[in-house]
Order: C-alpha cells, then sequence, then structure tokens
C-alpha cells in the first residue's frame, strides 16, 4: 500500500519503521511541512490508499477534514479532539470513506480494558475508585485519551465516574492504572508500556485493515480481527 504518515514524533517515526518493514510505501509529513493540512490536497493524495495521523491536538481536525474530503480513509491515532466527535462521524459518513480512531492501537491496553470492566462492578460493593495515568512531558493532552476511554469502560460497567489523575514526566511512555480501594482491601490494576512499538505495529496493521473499507470505526471495536 502507499501510506502517508502525518507526524515526525516519536510514535510516528516507529510507525513508518513498521509500515516500510511490512513492504508498504510511506511518505511522512511533519508539522513544518503541513501547516493548516495545507498539503493535504485531493490531488496531492491521488495516489495515497490511507493517512495515517499521529500529530497533535491542535493540527488534527484540520487534518481529518482535509482528507476526508479528499475521500482518502484515515487512521488517527492522535488524541484530544473527541468533544468533535459526532461532528466527524457525520462528515466521514456523507463523504463515503472510511475512517478508524483510538487513543491506543495496543493489544494489551484493549485486554486491560476489558480486565477493568469485569472489576468494576466492585465500585458498587463499597469499592472507591481512582485512575492514575503517567506520559512523557512532551505529552500535549491530560488527561489521556486511553485514561478517558479507561473512564468510560469503567463508567459503563458500574455507574460511577472515576476520578483521573494525570502526571506528565520524564520520557514515561504511558502508564495507566486502576486502584479499587475498600476497608477490607484493594485491587490494584496496572497496564505498563515498555516501549512505543505495540502502539507502531497496530496503527500500520489497523490500515491494513482498514484500506478500501468504508464506515465510521473504532479500534476498540475491531482489534481482535486483526
Amino acid at each position: 500500500m502507499h501510506l502517508l504518515l502525518l507526524g515526525r514524533g516519536k510514535t510516528g517515526s516507529l510507525v513508518a519503521d513498521v509500515a516500510r518493514r511490512r513492504k508498504h510505501e510511506v511518505r511522512v509529513l511533519g508539522a513544518a511541512e503541513n501547516l493548516h493540512a495545507s498539503t493535504l490536497s485531493r490531488e496531492s493524495l491521488r495516489n495515497i490508499d490511507v493517512v495515517i495521523d499521529f500529530t497533535t491536538p491542535i493540527a488534527v481536525l484540520e487534518n481529518i477534514q482535509a482528507c476526508v474530503s479528499a475521500g482518502k480513509n484515515m487512521v488517527v491515532g492522535t488524541t484530544g479532539w473527541y468533544g468533535e466527535l459526532n461532528r466527524i462521524r457525520e462528515l466521514v459518513e456523507k463523504s463515503g470513506t472510511g475512517f478508524l480512531y483510538g487513543p491506543n492501537f495496543s493489544i494489551g491496553i484493549n485486554l486491560f480494558f476489558e480486565i477493568a470492566r469485569s472489576a468494576a462492578p466492585a465500585l458498587q460493593h463499597e469499592y472507591f475508585g481512582q485512575i492514575f495515568e503517567r506520559h512523557h512531558a512532551q505529552k500535549k493532552d491530560a488527561p489521556s485519551g486511553t485514561a478517558l476511554t479507561l473512564q468510560n469502560v469503567i463508567r459503563d460497567a458500574s455507574g460511577a465516574k472515576l476520578e483521573i489523575v494525570s502526571f506528565r514526566e520524564g520520557d514515561v511512555v504511558g502508564m495507566h492504572e486502576v486502584v479499587f480501594d475498600s476497608a477490607n482491601d484493594t485491587i490494584y490494576l496496572c497496564h505498563d508500556s515498555k516501549s512505543r512499538g505495540g502502539f507502531a505495529e497496530g496503527a500500520v496493521r489497523t490500515a491494513e485493515w482498514l484500506a478500501g473499507k468504508k464506515g465510521f470505526f473504532e479500534f476498540k471495536d475491531v482489534w481482535r480481527e486483526l
């Protein structure tokens, strides 16, 4: 496939490496080369099969609008824009393109969501809960998209909305913890990413899955197929 990767950050660079290793042609655009999505015209995207976005909350909405308007399928790993989710869904559905987003393309974190969902009913039995998330100091959004998804998973399973405590420090790849505490015991659940490799592998495999498809998808709904 011919892929366009938006973003030259740490995760984006790994995505490009994984894609090339999987025999795809990859073009990469950084922020300075694509101000306000200026490079994303229908003509410039003519030979692109799927666009993958790992940019910033500020840039991502313009990128999405430009790519979808150009009729290109898109995988978005950038977070911090979910307040516009309904508007983007309508745009994708009207355009007839394929679009898939997710706060985290790691298989492990999606298993973690399922574990948290199973444990969430503890909150109906005199347990108190909190979510803690840690990321590198350069991460723009807080709480993380993964932490917000975790919060929603637990709320849907228990009816309780847990507080999220965020830390931005050093070069932490990503750690998410859920603590359920009661007078009698404490339950600790933790997912600690050792590298960004799992994110990159998942993003590329998602782009392969999305090629030629139409519709609006979330990674949590398709990861088992991968």
